[in-house]
């Protein structure tokens, strides 16, 4: 690891870095007085340059015939209060729909004013839903060190899934977000198909008039699906499988824009992950669709984009691999570095950073 220089007290290494809590965005911009596109956004270049713009000035950084790949995917209300048989509270997060009407399930305990993972859950347990329902715990999805922190789950439920979690779910937040907003707080303008446990939060300050003014510079924008599962924040675990679908007509985009030397700008990791699972060594784009399990590192590389719109990353998340290898090790740092340094705000309420690629 290579110890880098203390910023505002902050000691950066390898992207192992703290994130100080008055970075963390505790509320939604709205709440701030901005509108969406208010937000700040960090443009670092594969040189080495970093400006510093606000999102409604994306437009400008891009020419036409690019195309900007959005995830259509919508939030649900994936946060469910519970109960173990034994009447102690908890809540059942859904994360990602299998097939066989199964789901991957994460329970959590409350803590003070957050909730942690429950990892002491056992095969064969029952968990009984608000309104009337209950999950059945199946078998172990995803372990971590020290518990199963994902389980395969049957759910059983007195109306269809959309109207219970209508009825009794509410958006997935953790502890930097004080308080509960409603579920329009955490949908994207362009939403189409729920399925996503948490916000594909990159394109969450993307309004309609900025959409308008990316399609008259003549920049394309695609679409596809990747509905995404609960997130990996407490133990750095790497992504999970994620359910995507790529269309012809996206694939046909991205291709003859490749062709013509244009650039492909994915909005979010979720886009990544989904453009990267359908591409050929090439770099060729296919339509298709199922569940990924690709994990982008700086050794695997991204053959299909150009350039991503995203947030601001916690510490030694897996995310910041991807980063690197959309960039190197050295412009990651420095945008890093320079967001710190200027106050930039995190998560899915926070700032957007464009990791531009060269004209």
């Amino acid at each position: 690891m290579n110890s880098l220089e203390l910023v505002n007290g902050i000691s950066f290494d390898s992207l192992d870095f703290e994130l100080p809590r008055e970075l963390e965005a505790s509320e939604p911009p709205e709440a701030r007085g901005l509108a969406r596109d208010s937000v700040r956004m960090m443009v670092s270049s594969p040189g080495g340059n970093i400006e510093h713009a606000v999102f409604r000035d994306f437009p400008d950084f891009l020419e036409a015939g690019d195309v900007v790949v959005i995830n259509t995917s919508g939030t649900m209300k994936a946060a469910i209060p519970a109960e173990r048989g034994d009447g102690a509270p908890v809540e059942l997060r859904l994360s990602t729909r299998l097939p066989a009407g199964l789901w991957t399930v994460e329970l959590r305990r409350k803590v003070a004013n957050d909730t942690e993972p429950l990892l002491d859950a056992e095969s064969g347990e029952e968990v009984f839903l608000e309104g009337g329902g209950k999950a059945s715990l199946l078998t172990p999805y995803a372990r971590i060190e020290k518990g199963v922190r994902l389980w395969v789950a049957s759910l059983e439920l007195p109306t269809v899934l959309d109207e219970f979690i209508e009825r009794h779910g509410e958006p997935i937040r953790y502890g930097y977000v004080k308080e509960g907003w409603p579920i329009d707080y955490y949908q994207t303008v362009y939403a189409t198909e729920p399925g996503s446990a948490e916000m594909p939060s990159a394109g969450r300050a993307f309004t309609p008039e900025l959409v308008t003014k990316l399609v008259a510079k003549g920049v394309h924008v695609a679409p596809l699906v990747l509905h995404t599962g609960v997130a990996s924040l407490e133990d750095d675990e790497p992504p999970y499988e994620e359910f995507y679908r790529v269309p012809p007509e996206t694939a046909r985009v991205v291709n003859a824009a490749r062709e013509a030397g244009s650039r492909i700008v994915a909005v979010g990791t979720t886009v990544v992950r989904a453009m990267e699972s359908v591409a050929d060594e090439s770099g060729t784009v296919h339509p298709g669709e199922g569940w990924t399990d690709v994990v982008i590192t700086p050794e695997r590389g991204v053959r299909a984009v150009d350039a991503m719109l995203t947030g601001l990353h916690e510490p030694r998340s897996s995310h910041l691999s991807m980063l690197e290898a959309m960039s190197s090790r050295s412009v990651l740092e420095a945008a890093y570095r320079e967001a710190l340094r200027e106050g930039y705000l995190w998560h899915e309420f926070g700032d957007l950073h464009f990791v531009a690629a060269s004209l």
